[in-house]
């Protein structure tokens, strides 16, 4: 789950790096997004929060935005986009639910590099959200990173939704599981934006295109 950690300083931020998907993606979360509103569920994307695969998102001083918008637009200059695909869709036991994004070896290799140029910067006072304790495998890229989703870890998808209660989930994800979603899209470029503690975008930092997209 992309969940920023909790804070520990007043002045700490969470800042999520993220792949920019092109249309046949969004129009997948949208479509979803639809049926959800059928079932009296309300989506990420409805809320108006921007579509977005997270690629590196932890806590940041406040005053170390410049330093992070030049370390991923260093990164950016050489990025070419390549295919993203959504693959079906995954519930979590809290009920989370998200679109599953394969791990390419492009994708794994573009949140390697924004991990790499960006972690430096990080706030190093936190501690790992409370979920964590039922994934233990994870804490040793937590304690490293400030991540618990990074390298091996990394897990790509798009959320749809976060710790819904609806019991109409539970109906969707049976119906997802007789058509599953799927997409063929690229990764357009790479943004930086504020999020909240469900990792939903809700200030853009900046926004980097890919090297071959205009």
């Amino acid at each position: 789950m992309s969940v920023a950690p909790p804070a520990r300083a007043e002045d700490s931020v969470s800042i999520d790096i993220y792949a920019i998907p092109s249309q046949p993606v969004v129009d997948a979360v949208a479509k979803a997004s639809d049926d959800l509103a059928k079932l009296g569920m309300t989506s990420f994307h409805a809320q108006g929060h921007a579509v977005h695969v997270t690629l590196y998102l932890t806590r940041y001083p406040a005053d170390a935005e410049p330093h992070l918008k030049a370390a991923v637009a260093n990164v950016a200059k050489d990025c070419k986009s390549f295919p993203l695909f959504v693959e079906g869709t995954e519930r979590t036991p809290s009920n989370w639910l998200f679109l599953q994004v394969k791990r390419t070896a492009a994708l794994q290799r573009l949140a390697d590099l924004v991990t790499l140029a960006a972690e430096p910067f990080r706030d190093h006072d936190v501690s790992p959200p409370g979920w964590m304790s039922a994934y233990p495998a994870k804490l040793p890229a937590f304690e490293r990173y400030g991540s618990p989703n990074v390298f091996m870890q990394f897990e790509p998808h798009l959320t749809l939704l976060a710790e819904e209660t609806n019991p109409a989930l539970a109906t969707f994800v049976a119906s997802m599981g007789k058509d599953l979603p799927q997409a063929t899209g690229k990764v357009e470029g790479i943004g930086i934006g504020l999020v909240n503690s469900k990792g939903q975008v809700v200030k853009t930092l900046a926004e980097f295109p890919c090297a071959d997209h205009p």
